[in-house]
């Protein structure tokens, strides 16, 4: 199956060439393109599909960050593993929010390296399949306003049925996203349900909040899809019973960007992707991924947030076998209202809490 999935790598160390031609062609069986020129790589990188991009933080002149630029100003779908000895601190986290998938060391095992890749390729099946779907619906969407356009105000059933078809294809692409967010949860036995869960307290939080209708449709939905990310997080961290070295932690900082990156292709979804993607924002800006702060932060991703975190609290983890009680989860939740929740989502939680 590798063999169909094509990688570039732009490399001019030849030891580095050597081992990964070890690792990802002689051991795994893909295909991969090495060019030691990144002006040559992008150009073929233009000319070809690649599902997968492999390259070090600074490449003939050209850093990181700009290389990633522009790849992704080819394909935004692109999926950028970088290698890096010693680079700034700032730079690997500007890299993140410019899009690198993730970033490795040129010494990491080849086992951790096939995993990243394995996980990338992934991904980039995952936003290439929705990317595609969102044209379909964009089509149909034309196609619908076409026919309205040339009929006025009489709607016959051929225009009917072309409605329904395009609700029904958007019907169908929503089950299988929860789908998928489902068996992301499932793949650990603590986090089953997670995403129903996070939703039920969500929507009952913002109901006393006070809520519209359409509002309160976001929160369930941003709510069922928040962890739609962590398909691109290997699973042993995301099962790990000890705490998370950082490396790891950085990894899981990226889950509320990816969901959103997999979901932006569907327009419909705008306001549901930005609940996604601010969902670990925290309220005094401590948060990720962006270090949003107070009232820049959605109510919506603020009441995700909360609900989310008091879910987790009240479940059993890896890391924490015996889950808090009620009382001591209640007791977090005020103790971190300013800080890590908003004060209002959390006086509005404190009226509802005997409800959950």
């Amino acid at each position: 199956m590798a063999e169909s999935e094509k990688i570039l790598c732009i490399e001019q160390d030849a030891s580095v060439v050597r081992q990964l031609q070890e690792i990802l062609v002689d051991r795994a069986g893909y295909a991969v393109s090495f060019d030691a020129d990144p002006d040559m790589a992008l150009a073929s990188f233009k000319d070809n599909q690649f599902d997968l991009v492999i390259a070090p933080f600074g490449i003939g002149g050209l850093d990181g960050l700009e290389l990633i630029k522009r790849l992704k100003a080819v394909d935004p779908d692109c999926v950028i593993i970088l290698l890096e000895k010693n680079s700034h601190a700032r730079l690997l986290e500007d890299s993140r929010l410019l899009g690198a998938y993730d970033i490795i060391s040129n010494d990491t095992v080849p086992g951790r390296l096939l995993s990243v890749v394995g996980k990338g390729i992934e991904l980039h099946a995952i936003l290439a399949g929705s990317r595609k779907f969102a044209a379909i619906l964009k089509e149909q969407n034309a196609s619908l306003q076409k026919q309205n356009l040339l009929l006025a105000k009489r709607i016959d059933e051929s225009t009917r049925n072309l409605t329904r078809l395009y609700e029904d294809l958007r019907s169908t692409y929503m089950r299988t996203i929860k789908a998928l967010a489902q068996a992301i949860d499932a793949r650990d036995h603590y986090t089953h349900s997670h995403s129903e869960n996070v939703a039920h307290i969500g929507v009952i939080i913002a109901q006393e909040m006070g809520l519209s209708a359409r509002d309160l449709e976001h929160v369930r939905q941003a709510s069922e899809l928040h962890d739609l990310g962590k398909i691109g997080i290997e699973d042993r961290i995301l099962t790990k019973p000890a705490a998370l070295d950082a490396e790891e932690w950085e990894q899981i900082k990226r889950h509320p960007q990816m969901g959103a990156q997999i979901l932006e292709p569907l327009t419909f979804l705008n306001d549901v992707i930005e609940l996604v993607r601010q969902h670990h924002e925290h309220y005094d800006g401590r948060g990720y991924p962006k270090g949003l702060k107070g009232e820049e932060i959605l109510l919506g991703a603020q009441i995700i947030h909360l609900a989310d975190a008091y879910e987790t609290m009240r479940s059993e983890r890896a890391y924490r076998k015996v889950p808090l009680s009620k009382q001591e989860a209640i007791a977090e939740v005020k103790k971190n209202s300013g800080t890590q929740f908003s004060p209002r989502v959390v006086e509005a939680f404190l009226k509802v809490v005997d409800t959950l």
